[in-house]
């Protein structure tokens, strides 16, 4: 740690550096769930230990704007509110844990909803926290599922808020294809802990959000079309 200037320094460089390993021998085949989930604890253990000290910074941080006055107080240092969840049918957190931890460093209000969370709950915490995004996490292959699961859900009470999706199994592929067309929202694959907080910034920035959200539109159109050109392909 006291080789970087900021704990958050230690997660976004060789921490995620060392899961983003692990995740491309996973999705090569050269690592199975077992040991992903292994790595993902150490992770874990190695956040826990920098979390006190991102605290205190985050807190004298805090207390230096107030006293210049930059801020009437905590609440107008808010930069959005997130809530995250890891969904129903996974126990798994370790990566929801990091992003919440992440985000928090960068002022934003994160609501942690924990594990095996249904839709319902979901739902009701978005409407209650006015929440700006909206994360779903998931390890297990029966995740991807409910995350389509969620989206229709979400598309049938009108919501309008952005989803991300993260977790080992995800990609941006299978959100193009599957969860993406169900919702009628932005709805954005997140590849690693690291990068959430450009994607919430560029999601919540009024001069770009609309071309950001386009660009993405775009390249998860140009996604389905080349699966199911595919999907043609192999056709006897």
């Amino acid at each position: 740690r006291q080789q970087y200037d900021k704990p958050l320094q230690v997660i976004e460089g060789p921490l995620m550096g060392g899961m983003n390993v692990v995740g491309d021998l996973f999705g090569a085949g050269k690592m199975f769930l077992p040991q992903v989930i292994k790595s993902a604890r150490v992770m874990k253990k190695a956040v826990a230990v920098l979390i006190p000290f991102m605290e205190a910074e985050k807190a004298a941080k805090l207390e230096a704007m107030l006293e210049a006055g930059e801020a009437g107080d905590v609440e107008d240092l808010n930069a959005g509110t997130f809530v995250i969840a890891t969904v129903k049918g996974d126990v798994h957190d370790i990566g929801k844990n990091i992003v919440a931890v992440v985000l928090g460093c960068n002022n934003y209000k994160v609501i942690d909803l924990g594990v095996m969370t249904p839709v319902e709950k979901i739902i009701e915490s978005a409407k209650e926290h006015k929440a700006d995004i909206v994360g779903l996490s998931g390890l297990i292959t029966p995740s991807l599922d409910e995350m389509v699961y969620v989206a229709q859900k979400f598309e049938k009470e009108g919501l309008k808020v952005p989803l991300l999706i993260g977790g080992a199994t995800t990609s941006k592929m299978h959100t193009a294809v599957k969860i993406a067309p169900r919702y009628n929202a932005p709805v954005i694959h997140v590849l690693d802990a690291s990068r959430s907080v450009t994607v919430v910034a560029s999601l919540l920035d009024e001069n770009k959000k609309e071309d950001y959200m386009d660009d993405i539109a775009e390249e998860y159109e140009e996604l389905r079309e080349e699966h199911y050109a595919g999907l043609e392909q192999r056709r006897p």
